[in-house]
């Protein structure tokens, strides 16, 4: 916990924010973190806690239950002991039983991804959380485009903070990088036909995320799951990452990429996915269901200049923009007396 500037004393509890997450994805712990630190960044006192790993269970229903009661335990004990000043809730489950309204810090609604018997009773409470929270958070501009004309609250942008891990070797020695922690939805195996077929003799095409199957793939290594500071040194020395999500409701892996001067070969996936409009501005014949023509381009006619513009494209997404964002368009909301 930090302090710094922040609240009028006559509404001082001791912690400004408590964060709140459910932690049964490396994802979400992370962006977690990443919220945490830009709060503090921004001068506010903050407490972060999640729910751990929740048991798995076979639905999504079940699952979004098992994680949302978690996430309601661990929120209404720190409440009880801390009396934060506002409450955060990372990601729309976190905040589907509150014990208390607050912010909701999204990338997805239920609305969007879970459609049909997958969320019968996670869309009705969404609606009513999404319009009497104090304020949604939402990591990209669209996040909310499925709500059509529906009521919500106010809404400020606060991405997941994303910028450059290291200093760029001159000679990157990784051909083509690919994160794969759930082979399903990056559709590792369509990827893995595209590589097959792209690659050229000595390229290697490196996986992380997920451990190396049975057998030997030609021309593919796997690194099995990574740290976080383990991944972004592989990013660093990667000339391509490729990614084929079928959906990608914020994409922090494609946006790290970026950042550390990777071109990015990615599909046009559903979805918020910021990366995507990055993509294809730094060069849109690397955005296409066909892998197989864009990694041959990535690897063969790769575009001046490209890391350089790709690091000012990114600098919206940084730690000190996210945490300036922080301090001038959402503290002053959830926290009366609070002055920059």
């Amino acid at each position: 916990m930090d302090s710094g500037r922040g609240v009028d004393s006559s509404v001082d509890s001791g912690t400004d924010v408590l964060v709140v997450s459910v932690g049964a994805t490396t994802g979400w712990r992370a962006a977690a973190r990443e919220l945490a630190g830009a709060f503090t960044r921004a001068g506010a006192r903050v407490i972060t806690v999640d729910t751990g790993p929740t048991r798995e269970v076979r639905t999504f229903m079940g699952t979004d239950l098992v994680q949302a009661r978690a996430a309601r335990r661990a929120a209404a004990h720190a409440i009880e002991e801390l009396s934060p000043g506002a409450v955060v809730y990372c990601s729309i489950t976190a905040a589907l039983l509150w014990p208390r309204p607050g912010a909701v810090w999204l990338d997805a609604i239920a609305a969007e991804n879970r459609p049909g018997r997958h969320g019968v009773w996670q869309r009705v409470i969404e609606r009513r959380r999404l319009a009497d929270a104090p304020l949604l958070l939402t990591m990209a501009p669209d996040a909310l485009a499925s709500l059509g004309g529906r009521r919500h609250a106010e809404t400020v942008i606060v991405p997941v903070a994303v910028q450059s891990s290291g200093e760029h070797p001159a000679v990157r020695d990784l051909d083509v990088l690919a994160y794969a922690g759930d082979p399903v939805k990056r559709q590792l195996d369509y990827l893995l036909a595209s590589w097959e077929r792209a690659r050229r003799p000595g390229e290697t095409l490196t996986v992380t995320g997920i451990k190396a199957p049975g057998s030997e793939i030609p021309g593919v290594r796997f690194l099995g799951r990574l740290s976080p500071q383990e991944f972004r040194g592989v990013l660093r020395r990667s000339r391509v990452f490729v990614t084929a999500p079928r959906r990608e409701d914020f994409g922090i892996t494609a946006l790290e990429a970026l950042a550390d001067g990777c071109l990015l070969v990615t599909t046009p996936s559903r979805g918020a996915y910021p990366a995507l409009g990055l993509a294809r501005e730094l060069d849109d014949r690397l955005v296409s269901d066909d892998l197989v023509a864009a990694l041959r381009t990535a690897l063969d006619d790769p575009v001046a200049g490209y890391a350089e513009r790709a690091a000012q494209l990114v600098a919206p997404f940084s730690r000190r923009a996210v945490a300036n964002t922080l301090s001038e368009h959402v503290l002053p909301r959830l926290l009366p007396g609070w002055s920059t």
